[in-house]
């Protein structure tokens, strides 16, 4: 108990530090699609960590931004503490989204999504090795840079980290009001490209087969796949196709978002939407695509994680809730390669993606004494 105090007096005590952190990231605006800028805040927050005792490795990456790998601490077992600095905001959106308080709220681009959860835990770790904390395990932190864009690029390093680790804790934000997220959908994203064959809408049609039309008998059978009751969507998001208004379409195409709570939901939809055969025998379908993230679904891990996470939570005077989304992260990742993983123990605040994006921030230093008194306590 007298240790978990000391974690958060510590904590509170660095406040101030914890926001000129993260004011500090979220100022070098950082848009997945921008090595450069990205770059810059890696360099930033590589030099912050180096600064607070971490041993960084930087991974290169041609196309994306450049990983950041950072330990603390020794042992022969660690714990991994995972999130991204890529955000949704193209460089110059901080001029009219301003770093600003206002009612104890601080707002910003990136700042919910997920600048304030890094500094939570650089703080975190400070708090465990400032306060000579006993640590049986060495802390890794992985920050990515291509979340936000499918973690094409860094997935094989958070896998083998994961595997490394005996928990993943993911600096995500949390839920309204502070909860975790013992369970996230799977995620994924299809491409229904149809064939058909041209004529002159007029002249010909009979000599023709709209790709339009078949499209569209095709998105009749795709929504009849969707189980909203069991949390299971099936969004056909963006379509095109066609030439002129007086041909008969030789091609269509529709993009589909797929959200699944299970893996059974996922091997279901997939084959479903694989097995889509043509109402006109004269076009053609492709399907290509996939889960691009697994469903994090509760499992005994997870739920054993959260439970330790809520008795540290009642020790420091604070209440954790759980809950569930419907987004993903990287933390459906290495729950499928059978980490325990618990996700949301980032910022408390509202606006992911949206022009309100903020961050509470009074709760600041309580969430890293938790994220601290938690890997304590692993």
């Amino acid at each position: 108990m007298a240790r978990l105090y000391d974690l958060q007096n510590f904590c509170r005590a660095e406040r101030a530090w914890l926001l000129e952190t993260i004011e500090a990231l979220v100022r070098l605006e950082s848009p997945s699609d921008d090595k450069a800028a990205v770059d810059r805040c890696g360099a930033e927050l590589a030099a912050r960590l180096d600064a607070i005792g971490g041993r960084v490795t930087r991974l290169p990456r041609a196309d994306r931004g450049d990983h950041l790998l950072a330990e603390f601490g020794c042992g022969d077992s660690q714990i991994l503490l995972l999130g991204h600095f890529d955000t949704v905001w193209p460089v110059g959106t901080i001029a009219r989204m301003p770093l600003v308080h206002a009612e104890g709220r601080l707002h910003g681009p990136g700042v919910f999504d997920m600048k304030a959860g890094i500094g939570i835990a650089m703080l975190a770790a400070r708090a465990l090795v400032e306060t000579g904390a006993p640590l049986a395990r060495r802390i890794v932190m992985l920050w990515t840079t291509d979340e936000e864009v499918g973690s094409a690029t860094s997935r094989a390093a958070l896998e083998d980290e994961a595997r490394r680790s005996d928990a993943v804790l993911v600096l995500e934000p949390s839920l309204p009001g502070g909860a975790v997220k013992t369970a996230r959908k799977g995620c994924g994203e299809y491409h229904v490209r149809v064939r058909g064959v041209a004529a002159h809408a007029g002249v010909d049609p009979a000599k023709g087969a709209s790709a339009i039309h078949e499209l569209a008998d095709q998105i009749v059978r795709i929504r009849q796949l969707q189980d909203p009751a069991r949390g299971v969507t099936v969004n056909v998001g963006q379509i095109s196709g066609g030439t002129r208004p007086n041909v008969v379409a030789e091609q269509a195409r529709a993009i589909v978002d797929v959200r699944v709570p299970a893996i059974a939901d996922a091997e279901r939809i997939d084959a479903a939407l694989r097995a889509l055969t043509p109402v006109d025998p004269r076009t053609s379908i492709e399907v290509t695509g996939g889960i691009d993230r697994p469903p994090l679904e509760r499992s005994d891990r997870v739920v054993r994680l959260y439970r330790l996470a809520s008795e540290v939570a009642v020790e420091l005077g604070l209440t954790l809730d759980e809950g569930s989304t419907g987004g993903g992260s990287d933390g459906n990742l290495t729950a499928a390669v059978g980490v325990s993983t618990l996700d949301g123990l980032g910022a408390i605040g509202d606006g992911a993606h949206a022009l309100h994006e903020h961050v509470e921030v009074e709760p600041l230093a309580d969430r890293a004494a938790l994220v601290a008194g938690l890997i304590a306590a692993i």
